[in-house]
Order: C-alpha cells, then sequence, then structure tokens
C-alpha cells in the first residue's frame, strides 16, 4: 500500500502540473470565465480517471508523457460535467469537494460557460499532443473514444435518462444502464485512451473497457452508501441530496445489503481484468482503495 500511495502522489503531482499549465491564465476581457474554469479544475479532486489513463499507458509499455494530455483532456470533461450537474436545473448543489460549487461562487451564468469552456478546452489539448505528431491515426483513434462516451451514447446521454426517472419507478436493468453511461463512460474512455496512446492490442482496449466498466459501477454504488453514510466533512460535498432530489439509487432500489454485495462483485470483476495484465498492481490496488474511500 505504501508503493500504491507513493504512485498515486506522483501522478498527481504530474496531472495537477499539466493542468494548471493546459488551463488559460486570467485576461483582463474575461477573467471570470477562466477564474472558474481554474477553481473547478484545481480544486483537488482524486484525479481517479486522468490516473487510469496515465497507468493504462504505462502498464501497456507506453510512454506516460504521450498519455498526458489525454489524461488532462478527460479530467477537463470530468470538472466541466461536475460543475453543470451542481446547476440548480440538474442536480442542485451548493457544494462540491468541500467548497462552494462554481456556480455560487461565480453565479450560474459563469459556471455554465466554464464548463462549455473546458469541454472545449479538453479537446484542444489532446489535438495537440505529441502523439498527434507521431501516430496522427492514434491520436485521432483516443479523441474519438473520449468524443463518444461523453457524448449521448455516454455521459450525457446518462444524465438524461437520471433526470427523466426522479421520482419514478425503475428497472434494475434502467439504473445500470444509466449508470454505465452516467459514470462507468467517461472511466471507460480514460482507460481506452491509455492503451491506445501506448499502441495497445484490440484485446487489451476490450480488456480495458471492461476494467473500467465494472470500476464505474462499484465507484457508484460506494458514492450512493457513501451518500446516506457519510457526514458533508468527510464527503466534500452534500449528503442525502439523492433522497431530497427523489433520486433512485442502488441503495433504494436494493437496499444497503445487497449494494454492498453488488458493488464488492463489481470490484471482483474488475480486480480479475487487472491480474490478466503483467504489472497490474497498481490497478488492483486502486480499485481496492476506491472501495474505502471517504472523498
Amino acid at each position: 500500500m505504501k508503493q500504491y500511495k507513493q504512485k498515486m502522489e506522483a501522478y498527481l503531482t504530474l496531472i495537477n502540473r499539466a493542468l494548471s499549465e493546459a488551463l488559460p491564465l486570467a485576461d483582463a476581457s474575461y477573467d471570470s470565465v477562466i477564474e472558474a474554469m481554474r477553481y473547478s479544475v484545481m480544486n483537488a479532486g482524486k484525479r481517479i480517471r486522468p490516473v487510469l489513463t496515465l497507468e493504462f499507458c504505462r502498464v501497456l509499455g507506453g510512454e506516460v508523457a504521450l498519455a498526458l494530455p489525454f489524461a488532462c483532456g478527460v479530467e477537463m470533461i470530468h470538472c466541466y460535467s461536475l460543475i453543470h450537474d451542481d446547476l440548480p436545473y440538474m442536480d442542485d448543489d451548493d457544494l462540491r469537494r468541500g467548497k462552494p460549487s462554481c456556480h455560487k461562487q461565480f453565479g450560474e451564468a459563469t459556471a455554465l460557460l466554464a464548463g462549455d469552456a473546458l469541454l472545449t478546452k479538453a479537446f484542444e489539448v489532446m489535438s495537440h499532443s505529441e502523439l498527434g505528431k507521431k501516430d496522427p491515426a492514434a491520436a485521432l483513434q483516443a479523441i474519438r473514444q473520449m468524443a463518444y462516451f461523453a457524448g449521448d451514447a455516454g455521459m450525457v446521454g446518462g444524465q438524461v435518462i437520471d433526470l427523466a426517472i426522479e421520482g419514478k419507478k425503475v428497472s434494475p436493468q434502467l439504473l445500470q444502464q444509466m449508470h454505465r453511461m452516467k459514470t462507468s463512460a467517461i472511466i471507460k474512455a480514460a482507460c481506452k485512451m491509455g492503451v491506445i496512446c501506448a499502441g495497445g492490442t484490440e484485446e487489451d482496449l476490450l480488456k480495458a473497457e471492461q476494467y473500467g466498466d465494472n470500476l464505474g459501477l462499484a465507484f457508484q454504488i460506494v458514492d450512493d452508501i457513501l451518500d446516506l453514510t457519510a457526514d458533508e466533512s468527510e464527503l466534500g460535498k452534500p449528503v442525502n441530496s439523492d433522497l431530497e432530489n427523489e433520486k433512485v439509487t442502488f441503495i433504494t432500489l436494493f437496499g444497503m445489503e445487497q449494494a454492498e454485495q453488488m458493488a464488492q462483485e463489481y470490484t471482483n470483476n474488475a480486480l480479475e481484468v487487472a491480474k490478466s495484465f503483467p504489472d497490474g498492481g497498481f490497478l488492483e490496488e486502486l480499485i481496492q482503495a476506491l472501495l474505502v474511500r471517504r472523498k
């Protein structure tokens, strides 16, 4: 575990530096949106998605530096989604990562634009990667994966389902489909981009997608559990918000005990995939750490 923590800290240092350099600096003509972008991206965060991009690249023998722009891109897209999720007409949350949500700090209009700017900035950063100079087809493939999983067939589509089912009876199949789109999709994109940056095979891509899918579902179930069991200072965001917004969760649908069993099952599935890689120890420890997280 000590080795895992040291490696995670090294990844976080690398990612945070790259994100800070990739984000624009303040300009007098539009300071507010840049400040909102930097506030939302540089406000701590677990950085699980960019770490996965870098680690899948490393595990498959690739140059981590080549994957770094794609790691930044996936984190910017994740942060844009959080800004929009917190808005009053979405999840209406006032706290994110222990600080006021972007719209509480800068106003709703600026928050909306900051999210839009991060989404487009992500693709700008990825399109200027060194991988694009060395292997344009691979860079295009990675960008295409990110676009697909972030769009209507992935995260955005999952959010639409989430809004549509509030306060309604939902089948287990629809709940899992929603979270495969809303939560797992971006994680799958992160994993697959790392494989592409390393020049991995189709089999590697399939395994990365399986790992990301199971990790995403386990991650979501733990989130649902923490929403009911953690306190606000531990979680860094409002608790019991799912109940207040009449959201269907794994807890409301399956109960706490079965939800915990499901989280362990998805975790075990991801662990099996990680073990299939020659040097997948960090991937194993990462998902186990997510099961016991508090923030």
